[in-house]
């Protein structure tokens, strides 16, 4: 899909309508992801949003009422409506309904997963991942897909692991938040963007640092 495609199909799920947005609409929402993913939300301006847009900045406020409503009108839709059928169709199918030999297969299997999802819509989730301390309305959603359609299914593979003496005896949900901090980590705070060389070579040293932290050998 082109970018202008994608930023359409957002626009949709944002106004919950199929309809048709200006090219100024259109503009000005590449604009704003462009430099909130550089910048950041605080550090951007409309005036800056405008002038990249090659719009007058009072073209904005006829879109969205403030800058904040033109960041969720972006990163709430995503989050919500997008992400969603994205995390309950593939990811859930594609990283838990497959068996795994290890631990360590499957960290890699989530990790890869993760990192293809991520070349695909990248200035989204940097976004998402700048401004989420910051905007309980983006945290609650992600919490609640989360809840609905990850954690039981990372929870029972951690169990399997852990009764088959593979991981040490840590509450699964601390051997969660470490394995995902870890990766997260890896793919979008420290390393962003990441190229596949890069990836394979920090997926690598990733695992081992994990296994060697909760892997019972």
């Amino acid at each position: 899909m082109s970018e202008q495609g994608w930023i359409q199909e957002l626009l949709r799920v944002e106004k919950n309508e199929d309809v048709k947005f200006s090219e100024k609409q259109l503009k000005i929402v590449e604009a704003a992801i462009d430099i909130f993913s550089e910048k950041g939300f605080a550090a951007t301006s409309t005036s800056e949003i405008a002038k990249k847009a090659g719009v007058a900045e009072g073209t904005i406020f006829r879109h969205y009422k403030t800058k904040k409503d033109l960041l969720f009108s972006i990163v709430r839709p995503t989050i919500e409506k997008l992400l969603a059928p994205h995390f309950a169709k593939s990811f859930a199918k594609d990283v838990f309904e497959t068996e795994y030999n290890s631990y360590e297969e499957f960290v890699k299997a989530l990790a890869t997963n993760r990192y293809k999802f991520l070349k695909g819509h990248f200035p989204i989730v940097k976004i998402f991942v700048q401004e989420i301390a910051f905007h309980e309305e983006l945290r609650g959603p992600y919490i609640q897909l989360f809840k609905e359609h990850i954690y039981k299914h990372f929870k029972k593979i951690v169990i399997q692991f852990q009764q088959k003496g593979e991981l040490i005896d840590l509450p699964p949900d601390t051997i969660i938040r470490l394995t995902i901090s870890t990766i997260m980590g890896m793919l979008v705070v420290i390393h962003f963007p990441l190229t596949d060389d890069d990836f394979e070579t920090e997926l690598e040293r990733s695992i081992a640092f994990i296994m060697k932290g909760l892997s019972t050998k």
